[in-house]
C-alpha cells in the first residue's frame, strides 16, 4: 500500500482507491485552517490523479470530524477579517465547490464524531456509509451560533424539512442508524465491518464506466433544481456528450456484449471494461 504523509492529511493508496484521512486525530479531527488547506490541495491533485479511480474522505484515529476547531478556525480569526475571508473560502471549497462536482466518485466513511462544520462534506460527497454507533451532532444552537457555512442550506436540502429542524433546533446527538433513517447515509454497519463494506462499495463503482458514471452522478445533482422542461433538454445534452467523449464507447460495447454475444445481463452487473467495442454495429 502507497501512503504520501502530510502533517494534517494522510493519503493511503490501494488499488484505485485513495483514501484521504483529516489527520489531527488529538482534536478528533476538527478542521483547523491548516487542515482546510492541505484537503484543497489534495482533493486538486487527486482529481487528476490516473491512479485514483475513488476517493474515500475518512477521519485519522476513528472520528471523522468533530467540526471546525472552534479556537483556531474562530476565535484566532476574529481580529484579522481578510485572512477569516481566505480561510472560509478555502473551507467552503474543499468541502463542497470541489466534492459536490468531483469528476471521479466519492464516499465519505463516517465513524466516532461527525459534528457541525464535517457536515458539509458528508453531504458533498456522493455516498456515505456510517458505523452504527458513530455520533452525529448539529451542535451549533448549543453554543450561540447558527450552523456554521453551507451546513444549514445543505442539510435541509439532504432530509426532510422536520428532521432538519428537530436536530438543528434541538443540537441534539444522534446515531449511524438514526443517520440513515433520515437519509444523511446509504446505510450503517458496525463499525468493525465499516472498512470492509466501504471498500465493497468503491469496487462496485470502479466496475462502471467512468465516463458514464461521472455523467450519471452529475445529472442526478443537476436535475433536483431543474423543472421537468431544463430537466429534459439537459439530459438529452449529456447523453449526447457521453457519446462523443466516452473513451469505453459505452452504449455500443454495452449493447454489443448484451445483445450481440449475450456475456452479461445488464440489470445485475456492469458491462466488462477493456472490452472496447472493434467491430461496426450489426457485424459479427
Amino acid at each position: 500500500m502507497a501512503e504520501a504523509n502530510r502533517q494534517f492529511v494522510k493519503v493511503e493508496k490501494y488499488n484505485g482507491v485513495s483514501w484521504v484521512y483529516l489527520n489531527r486525530p488529538q482534536k478528533k479531527n476538527a478542521m483547523s485552517p491548516a487542515l482546510h488547506l492541505a484537503m484543497d490541495e489534495t482533493l486538486a491533485e487527486l482529481e487528476g490523479d490516473p491512479d485514483t479511480k475513488v476517493v474515500v474522505i475518512r477521519g485519522a484515529g476513528g472520528n471523522f470530524s468533530a467540526g471546525q476547531d472552534l479556537k483556531e478556525f474562530f476565535r484566532e480569526m476574529e481580529d484579522k477579517p481578510a485572512e477569516a475571508k481566505r480561510m472560509q473560502e478555502v473551507a467552503n471549497r474543499w468541502r463542497w465547490d470541489r466534492l459536490y462536482n468531483y469528476d471521479k466518485p466519492t464516499i465519505a466513511m463516517i465513524e466516532g464524531y461527525c459534528v457541525g462544520g464535517a457536515f458539509m462534506q458528508l453531504i458533498a460527497t456522493d455516498f456515505a456509509i456510517c458505523a452504527e454507533d458513530a455520533t452525529f451532532s448539529l451542535s451549533e444552537v448549543n453554543w450561540g451560533i447558527l450552523p456554521g457555512a453551507l451546513v444549514a442550506k445543505v442539510v435541509a436540502d439532504a432530509v426532510l424539512y422536520r428532521h432538519a429542524l428537530y436536530y438543528a433546533c434541538l443540537g441534539e446527538a444522534f446515531d449511524g442508524k438514526e443517520a440513515v433513517r433520515i437519509g444523511l447515509c446509504n446505510f450503517a454497519t458496525p463499525k468493525d465491518k465499516l472498512e470492509q463494506e466501504v471498500q465493497k462499495l468503491a469496487d462496485k463503482l470502479m466496475a462502471k464506466s467512468p465516463a458514464v458514471l461521472r455523467a450519471t452522478k452529475q445529472a442526478i445533482r443537476q436535475v433536483r433544481t431543474m423543472d421537468f422542461t431544463q430537466a429534459a433538454d439537459y439530459l438529452h445534452a449529456k447523453n449526447t456528450a457521453i457519446r462523443a467523449g466516452d473513451p469505453e464507447q459505452s452504449y455500443q460495447t454495452g449493447l454489443s456484449q448484451f445483445i450481440d454475444k449475450k456475456g452479461y445481463k445488464p440489470v445485475y452487473e456492469p458491462f466488462k471494461l477493456g472490452t472496447l467495442l472493434t467491430h461496426q454495429r450489426g457485424k459479427k
